[in-house]
């Protein structure tokens, strides 16, 4: 666009110059002869009057990208006539006009032509880059190999495993009379749960647990045995269960659970519990409800069974009347009613919450036992926990402090793992 204007309005200054002041044409006063005056332009590019290099100079800007000269305005602003070839002042109005009609179109200032250096006259020869040429063959097509292909179907696996374990030390409390036995004082304890759970994401579901836990303590105070157990638990709950809705199942529950070790007290040669002494097994059908409450912080499930089969044993005769059977027999076998919550609140990233509620009636005697694990995690190893566990069982023999109630607490601090 800018060379063709330009072009123009060149053009045009050299016909209206040329008919009025060469010479050599011929010009005829009533049809001017455009043609001669192209041709005098021609002879004027190419031969002209004043030193070939200001000529040279003049013609290129027509052509050259549009750039602001200080010289144009210059010549322009004089105030007496300057001699100047009529054709570099042809090129002037043409570059001029454009100033002033057309500023858009230019785009470079002399400044910049003179900071950018002037014209390597070193150079005589055209540079050409050579371009080599070379020939790509065709990619060959990649052959269809037909050949087995080995498929494997992996089958789903609906089981999950988990397991925590502990040894703490710790400080011990038991009430006098605790129904297995045992006294105040420091000890340590180790526990270890595993969990093996199915799950396939339909309608079954069977959850399995099994807790063993066991302490040991000394106590100086008493002479006939140098060590005693603190804590004793042997337990496997088993749960199959049917999904009726979203959160509840029908189940069949099973808990069973003894002790490893016999139990003393102080100064006592007698034994007060032992291993399947007592036994107990609950067998029993309900229903069970999913928690999974407050942004799952709170889990665990809420177990009701309005029928429930119990089955204790005691393997020692002498004990049979302190866990309520008959004196001389080992058996003992009610139906009640049954209800298990078991939940775990976490708190914060350090600190949670694990209860468990059993709770067992038979219309005629009452079970009820609470236990509360609160656990304060230091890091990924290092823990302590505060354990709180009251229990009523109108079996037993009532003691004249306490009545029904027994009351176990301990403090510990030590090793923690999870996975």
């Amino acid at each position: 666009m800018r060379f063709l204007l330009s072009t123009i309005l060149f053009l045009g200054c050299l016909c209206s110059q040329a008919q009025t002041t060469d010479t050599d044409s011929v010009v005829t006063p009533n049809k001017p002869d455009y043609g001669d005056s192209i041709r005098q332009a021609r002879r004027r590019i190419w031969k002209s009057t004043v030193t070939p290099q200001m000529s040279a100079y003049n013609q290129y800007r027509l052509f050259a990208p549009s750039t602001f000269y200080h010289a144009i305005a210059q010549h322009n602003l004089y105030l007496r006539d300057r001699e100047q070839d009529v054709y570099d002042q042809a090129v002037d109005d043409a570059l001029l006009n454009i100033y002033l009609n057309h500023p858009e179109y230019v785009t470079n200032s002399e400044k910049q032509l003179r900071d950018a250096g002037g014209i390597d006259e070193t150079i005589t020869t055209p540079i050409r880059t050579e371009v080599a040429l070379e020939k790509k063959d065709a990619p060959a097509p990649q052959e269809v190999i037909d050949a087995p292909v080995d498929v494997v179907v992996t089958k789903p696996n609906f089981w999950t495993y988990k397991g925590d374990h502990y040894l703490q030390f710790l400080q011990n409390y038991v009430s006098g009379n605790w129904y297995k036995g045992g006294e105040s004082n420091y000890s340590m304890v180790g526990s270890i749960t595993l969990e093996a759970n199915y799950n396939n994401k339909q309608k079954v579901k069977w959850d399995n647990k099994l807790e063993m836990k066991l302490g040991f303590q000394t106590s100086k105070a008493d002479s006939l045995h140098s060590l005693k157990t603190s804590e004793d638990l042997l337990r496997l709950t088993s749960k199959l269960g049917l999904q009726a809705t979203k959160n509840w199942y029908y189940t069949l529950n099973v808990l069973a659970y003894t002790q490893f070790m016999k139990g003393y007290k102080k100064n006592d040669v007698r034994t007060y519990s032992a291993f399947m002494s007592p036994f107990n097994l609950n067998i029993s059908i309900g229903m069970n409800y999913t928690v999974n409450w407050f942004k799952k912080k709170l889990t665990g499930n809420i177990q009701l069974s309005p029928l429930s089969y119990n089955f204790r044993y005691v393997g020692r005769k002498e004990l049979a009347t302190r866990y309520g059977l008959e004196e001389d027999h080992h058996m003992l076998h009610d139906l009640g009613s049954m209800c298990t919550v078991d939940l775990t609140w976490k708190f914060s990233d350090n600190i949670n919450w694990k209860t468990r509620l059993y709770g067992y009636s038979t219309y005629h005697r009452a079970e009820l036992e609470w236990e509360n694990t609160f656990t304060f995690q230091f890091n990924k190893y290092i823990s302590s926990k505060l354990f709180i566990y009251p229990r009523f069982d109108d079996a037993s023999k009532r003691d004249g402090h306490h009545a029904y109630w027994q009351f176990k607490e301990y403090a510990s601090l030590g090793f923690n793992y999870t996975f």
